[in-house]
């Protein structure tokens, strides 16, 4: 037996029997025989993607069965493939799929009523359902944040928060806008629905809103729009009105003192499992990413949506060459257009901002093996699950549908979580390859590890691991069955890594749109 044959072989995976590139599971040096049958020609990282078989220039890169891009140059078998020798193929980025509509879907087998999980939550007057109670200082403008922040230090630092136990914590949610924008325009109606739907989040348990007075975002316009009526865990004030900071400040710690003892009558109680929104977030995704954490957290939103609650995905750049898969989801062909309509939008956002949708994969992602906007989609799709798409929501609008929609949202985490919970999301799942540092308060959010090597790192940041996933000591179905169980405990009160750490007072970023005047 020769020296070659007797090294024993890399550990490499191939996705689906049609791809034409294999995934290294570990770093192959120069000259390595791989399961395929193929020498490598150079270094492959871990995480990264090698030719199986010869690809010609212009040639699709084929992976999870799909294209995720095409050779700019000859790729020999055993190549390395990543930015130097696979691009996105169109000198625009884009991709032509067939979109097919309502292909074979399928209702999924519901778990009888009598037989459903189950979670410790809050049951709001409004008959939602909280996972947590928390007092928010809602801003309606930049020029409110500091007041905002002022009352949040000053009932921090009273202890008045010692004698409420079913509090957890007066949290400042400010923003950078609100001012000098369209008054009918796109971005003022995106952030006057993400304001309601954060003050209306069964998460919060009592809210403020503080202004400055002058500002673009009128609150009582926003009352007038919604019907809203003060009363008791809803107030209002301005900076104008009141007559200056300390009075601003001094007000609004008198309300919440006011509301604590209010939001405090809260108590957990029984409630199914169907009273979850839970919101699918990935974040600093790797070569992994669509191999073991992802599909994982598929398998757990199909697991919530079959006990009869709600799953929702977002990111719009990171489903782009992946769409044509949820459309033939969609429960009608209604569904599956407007998400289309919503892709064409952003194709046409990136391009008047002379941008492109493979602008996306950040340089984390790059170095994490993702090569191209497609391959990236193709992995965050899979968070998605397998179940039909029932709805397709704009940036913050109230999620009404049970079962799994889409909310469309940029890539960027922290402002597609702020669309998520302003649509109702309770509950939150965020995978990570790289390591995103995030929390999402008033919503617990749960840290999924796409590899082994990242939980030994981050270990006080990750809440489980699925890198064994890739290890071969753990299967998809199992380890999303361990990621619901958490969800449920979490919705319990069972605290993440990222509420220990205290993430969250930060991450409150609304979409802005549209021009700053």
């Amino acid at each position: 037996m020769t020296e070659t044959m007797s090294r024993p072989q890399a550990a490499t995976l191939v996705l689906n029997a049609a791809d034409n590139v294999a995934v290294a599971l570990s770093n192959l040096d120069v000259g390595t025989m791989t399961p395929q049958g193929v020498t490598t020609l150079k270094r492959v990282p871990k995480g990264h993607k090698f030719a199986t078989r010869a690809i010609s220039t212009g040639s699709a890169v084929v992976k999870f069965g799909q294209i995720i891009g095409f050779a700019s140059k000859d790729i020999p078998a055993g190549e390395w493939v990543h930015e130097h020798n696979c691009g996105m193929g169109g000198a625009d980025g884009s991709l032509a799929h067939d979109y097919a509509f309502s292909e074979g879907v399928v209702t999924p087998d519901m778990v009888p009523e009598a037989q459903r999980a189950t979670f410790q939550g809050y049951r709001r007057a409004n008959g939602k359902v909280g996972t947590r109670n928390y007092i928010g200082i809602l801003t309606s403008v930049n020029c409110s944040a500091t007041v905002a922040k002022f009352m949040a230090q000053e009932i921090s630092r009273s202890g008045l928060l010692d004698d409420y136990p079913e509090i957890d914590g007066v949290i400042p949610f400010v923003h950078g806008t609100g001012c000098a924008m369209d008054l009918d325009g796109e971005g003022y109606h995106i952030l006057r629905r993400t304001q309601w739907g954060y003050a209306s989040n069964p998460n919060l348990g009592g809210v403020l809103l503080v202004g400055l007075g002058c500002e673009a975002f009128q609150i009582g316009r926003m009352k007038e729009a919604y019907g809203i009526v003060e009363d008791e865990t809803f107030q209002t004030m301005t900076i104008q009105e009141i007559g200056g900071t300390r009075k601003m400040v001094d007000w609004g710690v008198e309300r919440i003192r006011d509301m604590l003892p209010i939001a405090a009558r809260a108590r957990r109680e029984t409630v199914p499992a169907s009273e979850l929104t839970l919101a699918l977030q990935c974040g600093g995704s790797d070569g992994y990413s669509g191999i073991t954490a992802n599909p994982a957290l598929g398998v757990a939103a199909d697991l919530l949506v079959k006990q009869g609650g709600t799953a929702i995905l977002s990111e719009t750049p990171e489903i782009y060459g992946a769409e044509h898969l949820l459309t033939r989801r969609a429960v009608s062909r209604e569904v599956g257009e407007k998400l289309i309509e919503r892709i064409h939008w952003w194709e046409d956002y990136t391009a008047r901002n002379r941008g492109e949708m493979n602008n996306n994969p950040s340089p984390g992602n790059k170095l994490g093996g993702l090569t191209t906007i497609l391959e990236k989609s193709l992995g965050a799709a899979a968070k998605g699950g397998s179940t039909p798409l029932t709805a397709v929501y704009e940036y913050a609008e109230p999620v009404t549908e049970k079962g799994f929609v889409f909310m469309d949202t940029p890539g960027f985490d922290p402002v597609s979580a702020t669309g998520q919970v302003a649509g109702g999301a309770n509950v939150l799942a965020f995978t990570t390859g790289r390591g995103s540092a995030y929390g999402c308060k008033p919503v617990p959010s749960i840290k999924l590890a796409t590899n082994s090597d990242l939980y030994r790192r981050m270990g006080e940041d990750m809440d489980i691991n699925c890198g064994d996933i890739a290890e071969g000591l753990a299967d998809v179905d199992r380890k999303g069955a361990e990621i619901f169980d958490m969800i449920l405990r979490v919705a319990s009160g069972e605290r993440t890594k990222s509420e220990e750490l205290g993430y969250g007072d930060n991450e409150f970023v609304p979409w802005q749109v549209g021009a700053v005047m």
